[in-house]
């Protein structure tokens, strides 16, 4: 995410249109990320809540109290980052006035590009708003958390977990939350059946890839998902169930934090931007990653997009590789160290 909506967010107490917070508050901070700058004398301690773990341990780094889920009630003030998911963003809404004290004050921002204006209005209808102000190509907007709760519920009804094809639970937010990206079925269909010994996860998102490499490969010892989204993993530990091993979870940033473990395979669907712009470097790091963590002789299987270069890093990684399917979107490859 741009670091605009984080100017947004406290412009309207630099404008003074909402007086700051006094320094015994409390105050809840959701999809906190790092990088913004607090106004002077705001001095309120903050409870920042961060499940993507690179900006958790950018965070945490700068010394903020900082956790991957929401701990805690009858916070003095809430502050809503808003991002490009809408359903995800009305589910934050409602934890801020569920968690907030009533009459708390709720700050939301949000860049325009990323539907801040539909927010607006949406949370306009449930609850008397104070104010808002445009800022830095976004918009904040603030109300007080209601007596009730009934604005969270229904927030809340209107973005129900999933359940894709019967069988995996996702969440508004997740990496294709509403159905089997097409990328990891094309992934799936394409892995051998004689995967054995242990296997990990990269990228492992919400347990598809991984649920389908437990099923369809009964030789594996071990199955090892790592992911950077905190509730993802959450929905990966209820979706691989019932394997004829017990999987491992690692929440984890593969870019910065280096596998223990070392495995005789690694399958993957790895990311390749973090907010509109294409960012292959991305891919490129997982690629060293897994190449890394593959015993000698292990092989890794990985999808991509098509016009994605990863030819020349699974080359400089790995001793060879070839690819094995591609459709009108994606490209499957096997690496072998």
């Amino acid at each position: 995410m741009s670091a605009e909506p984080l100017k947004t967010l406290f412009h309207p107490f630099e404008a003074g249109a909402v007086s700051l917070p006094r320094k015994d508050e409390r105050i809840l901070f959701l999809g906190a990320e790092p990088g913004f700058r607090l106004p002077e004398g705001l001095d309120a301690k903050l409870h920042l809540v961060q499940g993507f773990r690179p900006h958790f341990c950018a965070l945490q780094a700068s010394g903020f109290a900082v956790t991957p889920q929401v701990e805690g009630d009858a916070f003095d003030a809430a502050f809503v980052l808003a991002g490009r998911h809408r359903g995800q963003n009305e589910l934050r809404v409602a934890e801020a006035v569920k968690r907030a004290a009533p009459g708390g004050l709720i700050v939301v921002a949000g860049g325009k590009d990323d539907g801040i204006a539909s927010l607006r209005k949406h949370v306009g209808a449930l609850v008397p708003l104070e104010g808002h102000l445009p800022k830095h190509h976004g918009i904040a907007f603030w109300f007080r958390r209601p007596a009730d709760t009934v604005a969270a519920a229904t927030l809340r009804a209107a973005n129900p977990d999933l359940v894709v094809e019967d069988r995996f639970r996702t969440a508004p937010g997740m990496f294709s939350f509403d159905k089997i990206d097409a990328g990891s079925k094309l992934l799936v269909e394409n892995l051998p059946n004689d995967l054995r010994g242990s296997v990990a996860d990269f990228c492992a998102g919400w347990g598809y890839v991984a649920a389908e490499v437990a099923a369809r490969s009964p030789g594996i010892s071990a199955l090892d998902l790592y992911e950077a989204d905190f509730e993802a993993l959450e929905a990966a530990k209820a979706n691989v169930g019932n394997t004829g091993v017990e999987p491992r979870f690692f929440w984890i940033d593969l870019l910065s934090e280096p596998v223990e473990r070392r495995y005789d395979a690694v399958v993957m669907n790895p990311p390749f931007h973090r907010s509109r712009a294409t960012e292959p470097e991305i891919g490129a790091g997982m690629i060293r990653a897994a190449g890394k963590a593959l015993k000698p002789g292990g092989r890794l299987f990985m999808v991509a997009n098509r016009q994605l270069p990863y030819e020349a890093v699974l080359a400089a990684a790995f001793s060879s590789h070839a690819e094995l399917a591609r459709d009108g979107m994606f490209k499957v490859f096997a690496a072998r160290r």
